[in-house]
């Protein structure tokens, strides 16, 4: 079964005073957006997970225990890529994840509603590449 892990930042952990923000974001919003992806990923027939993290250095502790089980593709929410105020916690992320799984793909999204797709096109890839390849 294909196994796709999301990894955002726990929705009430956002801070909604960043600019960066769209307006009208909430923590309900958003914890719905997750929950519609996950229903949206399993209505595909993958085993979907989501990786809660918090922005402080517990990050990518979290992110490692989430990497000790084998996913086929990993998606970045935009929550942690797309705030300027949240540059540091991306590149720790991306880092935490490329640790814990150099191999894997890594997708990223555009809203929480878009994260299947997202880990589609990657797990299209993954199936068009021959046996070994990297």
């Amino acid at each position: 079964m294909t196994r796709v892990l999301l990894i955002g930042i726990k929705p009430e952990a956002v801070d909604f005073s960043d600019p960066d923000l769209p307006p009208g974001t909430t923590s309900e919003k958003i914890a719905a957006g997750i929950d519609a992806t996950l229903s949206d990923m399993k209505a595909r027939g993958w085993e979907a997970a989501f990786c809660s993290i918090l922005t402080d250095d517990s990050a990518e502790a979290t992110i490692a225990a989430s990497l000790a089980e084998h996913w086929d593709c990993i998606v970045i929410g935009g929550g942690i890529r797309v705030p300027s105020r949240a540059l540091a916690l991306f590149e720790r992320v991306i880092n935490a994840v490329h640790r814990g799984a150099p191999k894997t793909p890594i997708a990223f999204n555009t809203s929480p509603n878009d994260s299947a797709d997202a880990a589609a096109r990657w797990l299209r890839r993954g199936a068009e590449q021959p046996t070994g390849a990297e």
